[in-house]
């Protein structure tokens, strides 16, 4: 087991202890947490800052006002709803639509049906804290439901894929894009069976797939292969991942964003404690990448930021 561990710290390979005290707890001031760890919050921010977001259509924070959720949705056939202060993608609600033939129940991204009543039954857990960090009261939102770009088509089972960019001192070091399967039920979440997919920080493009901490080429629901997609908008996405630095103060971050249709790239939401599974996605280890923007001095624009990043970390 020891030879292992050197083994993997010896290719550059950061472990969680590593990630908690050298970064997280460095870089990641507690007080900045609420920032990122309320989800109505972080959109507001956004806003703020003229960075695009998903819209908000409502939000419910007691158990009395789940008796207006049909009026929020009235005019919306999808849409999705998510605890505020929820993480690894627990208690959302993705609704692909209203059924035509059964009165009064919504179709679910799985092609599963919820009644309202049991729609307003999940709300209230939601705001109950079944869901959000340390089991705290919450606040229920409903917003836009991203149409998957169709450069994901072929690769994605029925949800939306997202694309995780850490981002360290603002300079963006890592990227993969996470695809919803059968598996993960639609959710883009690695911990539910979605693949991961690395991305070349440079051109934009997948490289390996990784699925349940393992390698594979291919989506398992699809067949097709997942590696050499080229991402739309690629500079852009870069570039709102790196603004995020100045939005939250936070040193180390994972930006999730995705790729909409209709309104292109979109900030879904930011994590203060980002998971290393984009290691094994990119076959790459982050502890030399993040000891080399360490070395960094203070005050680069975004401009510059990501000229650096894009000359140290594109595909060799």
């Amino acid at each position: 087991m020891l030879a292992s561990v050197r083994q993997l710290r010896g290719r550059g390979v950061l472990g969680m202890n590593a990630r908690n005290a050298d970064f997280i707890q460095r870089y990641n001031p507690r007080r900045l947490y609420p920032l990122v760890d309320d989800k109505l919050e972080t959109k507001q921010l956004a806003l703020a800052a003229g960075i695009a977001v998903p819209e908000l259509y409502g939000t419910m924070s007691t158990p009395g006002e789940t008796g207006g959720f049909a009026d929020i949705v009235a005019e919306r056939d999808e849409f999705v709803i998510k605890p505020a202060h929820g993480s690894g993608g627990d208690g959302i609600l993705v609704v692909a639509g209203k059924s035509a033939r059964r009165r009064g129940q919504y179709r679910l991204i799985d092609g599963s049906f919820m009644t309202e009543a049991e729609i307003r039954f999940h709300i209230t857990n939601i705001i109950s804290g079944r869901y959000s960090l340390g089991g705290h009261r919450d606040c229920a939102m409903v917003e836009y439901c991203v149409k998957t770009d169709p450069v994901f088509e072929h690769v994605s089972y029925r949800g939306i894929p997202d694309v995780r960019v850490l981002v360290f001192r603002g300079y963006p070091v890592a990227a993969m894009v996470r695809l919803p399967t059968r598996a993960s039920h639609g959710k883009a979440n690695l911990h539910q069976g979605a693949v991961g997919a690395g991305i070349d920080l440079v051109r934009g493009r997948t490289q390996f797939g990784v699925l349940d901490n393992g390698i594979t080429d291919e989506h398992p629901d699809t067949g097709e292969l997942i590696a050499g997609i080229d991402l739309p908008n690629w500079d852009v996405l870069l570039e709102l991942a790196a603004r995020c630095y100045e939005l939250t103060g936070l040193g180390y971050q994972g930006v999730d964003l995705v790729l909409d249709r209709q309104h292109g790239p979109l900030i879904l939401e930011l994590n203060a404690r980002p998971g290393l599974g984009i290691q094994i996605a990119n076959r790459l280890g982050l502890a030399e990448r993040l000891r080399r923007i360490e070395a960094e001095p203070d005050g680069a624009s975004v401009a510059e930021r990501l000229a650096l990043a894009r000359q140290l970390f594109g595909e060799s």
